[in-house]
């Protein structure tokens, strides 16, 4: 094997492992001459096969994070939505096919920058209810508004959160999700980099009297429009 993303000093005992498990994997059924000339001819196929399992539990520990801020606004992308022609529906309508909604164009906002949305879920639909009421303004962000990256084992992905929302003290980034998957590998890795992301907007804002940015990861079955938006403070994740 030689591949640059490999550490062979400090991973050679999982080296020899794997490759261990591969040698009585085929000894399992074959002979030995037969294992030694599959493992000669095919050493280049395996060493890739290897190296595939290794990169499903890559980390990376990073020494520090370098921020760099080019301006302290940034204008909002446009939106472009699919949807049935001529057929949109009020923010407030009960959606009686939660299985449709993502195929549905939702209008009737005041306070959302945005005159039109999608959600991807009922749960979405409502929490915007309470962000009409609660909120100064709102919108969903699209990709690319602000270019939040994290990692997850080889690859780095843009994060795009559900919603970010203005209240009269602060800056919310939240995340809405089925309560379990909240501890899967992905939506830590997301809540993460968008908390720290938060703390260096705050940090920034902070140095220019702006409000200070706090990122909420919600369990679906914790909003209910009964509730206000400041009750959801509780799920602030740090950075």
């Amino acid at each position: 094997m030689d591949y640059d993303d490999i550490d062979y000093f400090t991973q050679s005992e999982l080296l020899y492992d794997l490759a261990g498990q591969m040698v009585q994997h085929l000894r399992s059924y074959l002979t030995e001459d037969e294992a030694i000339n599959v493992l000669d001819g095919q050493r280049k196929t395996i060493a890739a096969a290897i190296h595939t399992q290794m990169m499903a539990h890559f980390f990376a520990n990073a020494a520090g994070f370098a921020v760099r801020v080019s301006r302290g606004f940034t204008a909002l992308k446009p939106c472009n939505f699919t949807a049935e022609a001529g057929k949109t529906h009020h923010y407030r309508e009960t959606v009686a096919e939660a299985s449709r909604i993502k195929s549905m164009l939702f209008t009737g906002f005041q306070k959302c920058l945005y005159p039109l949305q999608k959600f991807d879920s009922d749960t979405e639909r409502r929490f915007a209810v309470i962000l009409e009421r609660d909120a100064q303004k709102w919108f969903r962000p699209v990709k690319g508004q602000f270019q939040i990256y994290y990692q997850l084992g080889a690859v780095q992905a843009e994060y795009i959160p559900d919603f970010v929302a203005e209240t009269d003290d602060g800056i919310l980034m939240v995340e809405t999700k089925k309560r379990d998957e909240l501890k899967s590998d992905e939506v830590q890795a997301k809540a993460t980099a968008a908390a720290r992301w938060c703390q260096q907007a705050s940090d920034y804002a902070a140095s220019v009297g702006g409000k200070p940015w706090h990122y909420l990861l919600l369990p679906h079955d914790e909003i209910t429009e009964a509730l206000r938006l400041r009750d959801f403070l509780r799920f602030v994740q740090r950075g």
